[in-house]
């Protein structure tokens, strides 16, 4: 259930809609909007009857909310949400690109592909300290080194961080180097670490998990938001099917189902539904063209000889006609 405070209601009635809410059991959640402020009501079991609150003081209407997830409906924000890290905007008609190696490596080989994107106007660096691999003997990443790594090269660039966390544990290590906490999609089902992402003001890029429907997405997304962080990215990187000719499908369709859904930013990853270079630039083509507010791309100007995944990284130079017909596809698309 949303409801729905007048323009003009004061903040004393709307925590005195807020408590009323927790009196009868429920949880409150209070979302200031550009117009009004509406309060999300939780963990009910079942209809709320409308009447507790319909006609209390500011109250302007009362939505019952369909959706199991209640804070990432599109029903309870019917505005996008955009999330703003180190003065650059994501969501809304705003568009961002995400690049930079698989995994860090040496701190000569990240500056020097830092340097190269930075020059081209992307703003994000990813790159992976702590890296998940499907096995025990493939590299791991560079753990805390690497994240030494990453911070050297937002100072020269300026650069927002983008890398993974992969639990609990390394959490609070992680969050105190990254602008942006990637979830990878072996994690968006761990729930221990959801509920810890939600408890902190960093943004987060939830990946969709590689065989999770979107509903499932959505439900992981509720975790974080719940816990009070608002600052939530979804991130489409490719499904399991039985197709054999990528590492992953990408399915193209979820960006419009999303945007129907949630207004939470949408990011595409190319790079992992693909698995080969060749594919990727149709495949960033394809995600801007849906309607994506964002791509997170591998690029790597020494593939051959990079720690991970080079079989799948642009050379920083491709990315620069890329990043134009990114610019005039997303111009087209939100006209």
């Amino acid at each position: 259930m949303l409801i729905v405070m007048k323009k003009d209601a004061t903040q004393v009635e709307i925590d005195q809609v807020s408590q009323s809410v927790i009196d009868q059991g429920f949880e409150a959640h209070p979302m200031p909007g550009a117009q009004c402020t509406a309060i999300c009501v939780l963990k009910n079991k079942g209809a709320v009857d409308a009447n507790m609150f319909s006609n209390l003081p500011g109250v302007r209407e009362v939505i019952r909310v369909t959706k199991p997830y209640k804070l990432a409906s599109i029903e309870t924000h019917p505005g996008p949400t955009v999330v703003e890290i180190r003065g650059e905007k994501i969501g809304g008609n705003n568009f961002t690109v995400m690049a930079g190696p698989c995994s860090v490596e040496t701190e000569e080989s990240m500056f020097r592909n830092a340097d190269k994107l930075a020059g081209m106007g992307v703003k994000f660096f990813r790159a992976g300290a702590y890296k998940p691999r499907t096995g025990p003997y493939s590299f791991q990443g560079l753990g805390e080194e690497g994240l030494r790594i990453l911070e050297k090269v937002r100072d020269r660039t300026g650069m927002g961080i983008v890398t993974e966390v992969m639990d609990v544990e390394t959490l609070p290590l992680v969050a105190g180097s990254a602008d942006i906490l990637q979830v990878g999609t072996r994690n968006m089902s761990n729930t221990s670490l959801l509920k810890q992402l939600g408890k902190i003001n960093k943004p987060v890029l939830l990946k969709r998990g590689m065989s999770a429907s979107l509903e499932e997405l959505l439900l992981a997304a509720e975790y974080i938001l719940s816990g009070g962080n608002h600052n939530v990215m979804l991130c489409e990187r490719g499904i399991r099917t039985f197709s054999n000719h990528s590492r992953n499908t990408l399915d193209v369709a979820a960006v419009p189902a999303l945007r129907a859904l949630t207004h939470l930013p949408i990011i595409v990853d190319p790079s992992h539904a693909a698995g080969y270079t060749y594919m990727v630039p149709s495949l960033c083509l394809a995600g801007v063209a849906a309607g994506a507010h964002g791509l997170i791309v591998e690029a790597h100007d020494d593939a051959a000889n990079a720690y991970s995944d080079g079989q799948q990284a642009l050379h920083p130079e491709d990315m620069e006609k890329l990043l134009v017909q990114f610019d005039m596809i997303h111009k087209a698309v939100n006209l």
